[in-house]
This record gives C-alpha cells, sequence and structure tokens, in this order.
C-alpha cells in the first residue's frame, strides 16, 4: 500500500508539472502573439487588419471609416490611428483604434478638414496632413480635440515625416512639387516654414535615421530628391526611372533606401552611401506602403491589387512570402505592446 501510495503521487505530481509547463507555454505563446502586430489597412474593405507577423495570420478585422490610406500605432501599442481619406468629397475623420480590444473606440471628426491623409504619432499626439485644406493639423488624443493646425499652402500636401526630437517636420506636396520644412524656433514656441522646390510629384518622403536628410520619391518623373534637414536645399537627384512611385522607406541601420513603382510592380533598393540601385524587386502587383519591422530584418510591402503583404529579407533582398492581409491593401504600421 506504501509503495503504491508513493507511485501514484509521484504520478500525480509529474501530471501537474506538465499542466503547469503547458499553461506557462501557451501562455507565453499567448504574450508573444500579442506582443507585436503589423496593421494592414484595405482600402477596398473600409478596414484594419490585425496581423500576426510570427504566423502571418490575420487576428481581427476592424471596421474603419471609408477609404483608410494611412495608419500609425501609439508609443505604447495600445491604439492606431486611421486617416479616413474617404471618396469624391473627401473624408472628415480619424478611426481610433483599440488594438489589444480589437475595435474603433472613437470616430475623431475633423470639423472643416477634408482629405486627412500622411500621418505620423510624436509626444503622446498624432500629426496629420489635410489635403484639402493644405495643411497639417495636430489631435490630441487626451484631450480629444485639434490643438494645432499650420497651412502650407501647397497642392496636395500628402505624406509627412519628422525628426526624432520633433524640431523639424517635412511634408511632401504632390502637386506644387515642392517640400515643406516646418522648423521650431529656438524659443520652442514657433515654427518657421521654408519651401523647397523638388521633382515632379513628390509623393514617398522619408527621413534618413540621423536626421541629415529627407528623401523625396517624385512620382511623375521618376526621381528622388536628396534634401540636406540643415541647409534645406536639395543636394542631389537620383533618376532612378521609375514609373510611378509611391513610398520610399529608410531601412533602419540607414544603409538602404526603398522605393516602390506602383507602376512597375518593382521595389527599387538604393544604396545611401554610393547613392547607386542596389536591385529591382518583384513584389506584386501595383506595391504601395512600406513598412520596417523594428529588429531591422525585414521590409513589409503592400501589393494591393494582389490582396497580400510581401515580405522581403533585408540581407539577401529576395521576398520570402505573401501574407494574404485583404482587399487593396495599402498603409501599414507595426503595434508593439510596452
Amino acid at each position: 500500500m506504501k509503495r503504491g501510495f508513493v507511485i501514484t503521487r509521484i504520478r500525480f505530481s509529474v501530471t501537474i508539472a506538465c499542466f503547469i509547463a503547458m499553461a506557462v507555454i501557451s501562455r507565453g505563446t499567448l504574450a508573444q502573439t500579442h506582443a507585436a502586430s503589423l496593421l494592414v489597412l484595405n482600402k477596398g474593405d473600409n478596414a484594419l487588419a490585425i496581423v500576426d507577423p510570427a504566423t502571418g495570420r490575420v487576428g481581427a478585422t476592424v471596421p474603419t471609416g471609408v477609404g483608410p490610406h494611412e495608419i500609425v500605432a501609439s508609443s505604447d501599442g495600445q491604439f492606431a490611428f486611421v486617416t479616413n481619406y474617404g471618396e469624391r468629397e473627401g473624408g472628415t475623420t480619424l478611426s481610433m483604434i483599440d488594438i489589444p480590444a480589437r475595435k474603433e473606440t472613437r470616430r475623431v471628426a475633423l470639423t472643416g478638414l477634408r482629405r486627412p491623409h500622411g500621418i505620423i504619432f510624436a509626444d503622446g499626439k498624432v500629426y496629420f496632413t489635410a489635403e484639402a485644406n493644405k495643411l497639417i493639423a495636430r489631435y490630441d488624443p487626451a484631450a480629444d480635440r485639434v490643438d494645432w493646425m499650420m497651412g502650407t499652402g501647397q497642392d496636395y500636401t500628402h505624406m509627412l515625416v519628422a525628426s526624432k526630437d520633433l524640431r523639424q517636420i517635412f511634408t511632401a506636396n504632390i502637386g506644387s512639387d515642392s517640400v515643406t520644412a516646418i522648423d521650431r524656433t529656438s524659443d520652442n514656441n514657433g515654427f518657421k516654414e521654408t519651401l523647397i522646390a523638388v521633382g515632379k510629384g513628390p509623393e514617398g518622403i522619408d527621413i534618413s535615421p540621423d536626421g541629415k536628410e529627407v528623401w523625396a520619391a517624385n512620382s511623375s518623373d521618376g526621381t528622388v530628391s536628396i534634401i540636406d534637414t540643415a541647409a534645406h536645399k536639395v543636394v542631389q537627384t537620383l533618376d532612378l526611372k521609375t514609373k510611378h512611385s509611391n513610398r520610399l522607406k529608410f531601412t533602419l541601420d540607414g544603409a538602404l533606401a526603398l522605393v516602390s513603382d506602383a507602376g512597375s510592380d518593382d521595389v527599387v533598393v538604393v544604396d545611401v552611401a554610393t547613392r547607386k540601385e542596389r536591385k529591382r524587386i518583384k513584389v506584386g502587383r501595383v506595391p504601395l506602403g512600406i513598412l520596417m519591422e523594428p529588429g531591422g530584418a525585414r521590409a513589409y510591402v503592400a501589393a494591393s491589387d494582389d490582396q497580400s503583404v510581401a515580405v522581403i529579407d533585408l540581407k539577401t533582398l529576395e521576398v520570402t512570402k505573401h501574407i494574404p492581409a485583404g482587399k487593396d491593401v495599402d498603409g501599414l504600421a507595426w503595434a508593439v505592446a510596452r
């Protein structure tokens, strides 16, 4: 009896230990799944797809406003903000989405502002362009109001980027063939604008990781204008011969710049140091949004007409897989829970 009791107790202990181990593994897997999310906008579905980047599976689809074009996540990875570009008359809202809850928690009415497009998140606030109004505005989620606006006077103020310290903001103006530089004044209470002439139809734009250069991809003449951020002038123009460049993004180490060419189904890879084209990568039909993952090993490109996101290995510069993500995919963002 005593021996049988010992064996039974051992078996019971092993069973409990296995159960605990499985629970820990399950909990760890769940935490890992929810720790990072790839956010993909579907313009054709008026929705946001929340994708597990490890498995490539869509975990949830959240309705947005009409014509969602661009998206950004808050610094803590809890919320996503979407510009609802709209249709003919132009959209007038932002969608604020609770990422863990998988739902839109607020539809922000942008009274008087139409066609919101480019968007960034900085210092707890959301900066976005309003194309129809030729301006940049700032939304404060805590106060639930637009608390700052600045006009550019330029046509189709489209995408925008900012320096890490937020002392400089740059926006591409498609219809005016210009980039607007907005600098904070020395007392930090005002702003100064500088207009920089670039190539035809500047659309994609990014600032280098060191903050020294802004590159603007010109959609109408196949070039890239390289701007010195301190001098506020174009210092070089690269002729990439793209058919319709849409987005431009630097890799996190600043070694490469990727340009999506919606007219040729390519992503053009440029060596930043030599200013030379490194490679053209076929990623799928009508490539649009580009995103670098936080680890810097991969790039994600929205292949709009393929209803998927292409994953590029940045070492081999090859497409490793496609993630089905919805109809007319475009804007991409990465949310990391902190």
